[in-house]
Order: C-alpha cells, then sequence, then structure tokens
C-alpha cells in the first residue's frame, strides 16, 4: 500500500508541474466538515437546465446529491459491512449528478457518480467515476477506476466508433471531480496549465474517449461566491462552476461553453444551471408514496 501512495503521490507531482498554487481558498476545518457531512444526511439541490445539443437550447432540470459513504479501496464500491472491512474501508463524499432533458420528441436521462476520498493528503485523486445515458436510440455507460498511476477506462455504447472497449488513461486530473473537491478540498483545485480529462457527461455527447488534454483553470472571487473556470485550449470549451465562499461552499450553478451540434451547422453554445432548492434529507428513507411531497419542496417535477 505504502509503494502504491508513493507512486500515486509522484504521478499527482508530475502531472501538474506547470500548475500553479491555489492560495485564495483556505482549507476546510475538519470539524465544520464533520459537522455537515457525518449527520447521516445527504445535501440534494435541485438546478433549472438550459443544455445545449444539436445546435439548440433545451429546457431540463439537474441535481446534484452529495453524501459521505463507507468505500471499499480494493473493490471500490460501497461497502455493506464496513466495520467487517476496516483496513479496506475508506471515507469518501460521493456525488451523484443528474441531468434531464427533452429534444424534440425524445428525452435524455444522464447520471454520474464520482467517489472522491475525504482525506485528500492521503489520497490525492478520485477513485471512480461512473456515467451513463439512456436516449430514445439507446444507451451507453463510461466507468474510470484508478490503478496505481492510471485510471482503467471501460465504455460501451450503441455507437460503432464509441463501442464496447477498455483502455488506459493517465491518472491526470479529472474534470468530474471537480465537484467533489469544491466540497472537500477546494483549496486542492488546480491553477495554471495542467492536463485534464474532460467531463463523462461532455465526452458522452460528443461520441469521444476521455483523454487527457491541455487546460488552463483560475479561481476568482465575485462577491459572495468564487468562480473556478476551466479553459480547455484545445477543445474550444471554457467551464465555470459558482460555488459559495463560505463554508460548506455550495455550488449555485455552472456555465460550459463549446461547440453543439455537427457539421457546418455546429454553433458556439453555452450550457446552464441554475439553483432552484436545496435540502439535507435521509432519501434513501423517504420511499413511500407520503414521500413525493418533498419532490415539490425540491422544486422537482413529478
Amino acid at each position: 500500500m505504502h509503494r502504491i501512495l508513493v507512486l500515486i503521490l509522484t504521478t499527482l507531482a508530475t502531472i501538474n508541474s506547470c500548475a500553479g498554487q491555489n492560495n485564495l481558498i483556505p482549507p476546510i476545518d475538519d470539524r465544520d466538515f464533520a459537522s455537515k457531512w457525518y449527520q447521516g444526511l445527504a445535501e440534494i439541490s435541485s438546478y433549472e437546465l438550459q443544455q445545449a445539443r444539436y445546435g439548440e437550447i433545451h429546457p431540463g432540470e439537474a441535481v446534484l446529491i452529495f453524501v459521505t459513504e463507507d468505500f471499499s479501496k480494493s473493490k471500490q464500491v460501497k461497502l455493506d459491512q464496513p466495520g467487517d472491512h476496516q483496513s479496506d474501508a475508506i471515507t469518501v463524499l460521493k456525488m451523484n449528478a443528474t441531468r434531464s432533458f427533452n429534444t424534440g420528441v425524445y428525452q435524455y436521462n444522464m447520471m454520474q457518480s464520482v467517489f472522491t476520498p475525504v482525506s485528500f493528503d492521503q489520497y490525492p485523486q478520485s477513485l471512480k467515476v461512473t456515467t451513463s445515458s439512456q436516449d430514445w436510440c439507446g444507451h451507453s455507460w463510461m466507468q474510470y477506476n484508478l490503478e496505481r498511476d492510471k485510471y482503467k477506462a471501460t465504455q460501451f455504447s450503441y455507437f460503432e466508433s464509441a463501442g464496447d472497449q477498455s483502455f488506459l488513461v493517465e491518472a491526470a486530473f479529472l474534470e468530474d471531480e471537480i465537484w467533489t473537491k469544491i466540497r472537500t478540498a477546494p483549496h486542492t483545485l488546480p491553477t495554471g496549465n495542467f492536463k485534464v480529462i474532460p467531463g463523462t457527461f461532455f465526452s458522452r455527447m460528443r461520441h469521444n474517449t476521455g483523454k487527457a488534454k491541455m487546460a488552463h483553470g483560475s479561481i476568482e472571487k465575485q462577491g459572495n461566491e468564487y468562480v473556478y473556470k476551466i479553459d480547455y485550449q484545445n477543445l474550444d470549451r471554457e467551464l465555470n462552476i459558482f460555488f459559495s465562499v463560505e463554508f460548506p461552499h455550495e455550488i449555485s450553478g455552472w456555465e460550459e461553453t463549446t461547440k453543439s451540434g455537427f457539421g457546418p451547422d455546429a454553433k458556439m453554445l453555452t450550457t446552464k444551471a441554475t439553483l432552484k432548492k436545496r435540502k439535507m434529507l435521509d432519501y434513501w428513507r423517504r420511499h413511500n408514496l407520503s414521500d413525493r411531497s418533498l419532490r415539490a419542496e425540491l422544486g422537482l417535477s413529478q
């Protein structure tokens, strides 16, 4: 295990050798973190979504769910009985992110899960990302698993060009882990020039595989919010994520500007997500018909 940790830390230092230090945001106090994330509840936030697809903006809905859980370092799955596997257990902050929107007559339903260790100093990289997408044409799945200094990527799709395959990706910073890093260790968000593996939602919509790209990261303070920006240098793409200055650094929304559409009809458009409602909730226990009123409280469609 010590050798693996050294390899991970060495790799992280190498891939971010051109990245600057993030000195704007202080580290999160452990007691504040515990009071927020170890109370047996999840944070659920709903967002009004304006999703760029096929060269147009489509209205929809997004949800971010953050919750801590016990995770297996060896199997990279949630532990059913963590007390029986203490040497293998690690605490992660899990984010489940969903997007739902219609394109004309048919619907997209997308979901992503990111598993980021809370002990960022010992485990600086997220261990796993899974993403699925369903629409009336078919469905697809992509997964990253951290294996020493690489991410093992597995991809399944109904498209021939992105069909069933497995490959290795250098363990660069994951775009998908920005959200969980904001909530666990925002002071570690890289700035300057560094390599980033583009988000799996983006990769799915562009029908490409996740290879690390050069990007420039920056953080600005705007009133009572920070804005973390990643500008991809060879993708004509920029991502801005807005979150509160004060702990628990709640995410108020995001904007992604990139080309939408195919061929000569492609144009630069901006996907936007704007916060609607937020609630701390043990949602896994709220599965009865009488609990449906909670969806209204969260501003979610029925």
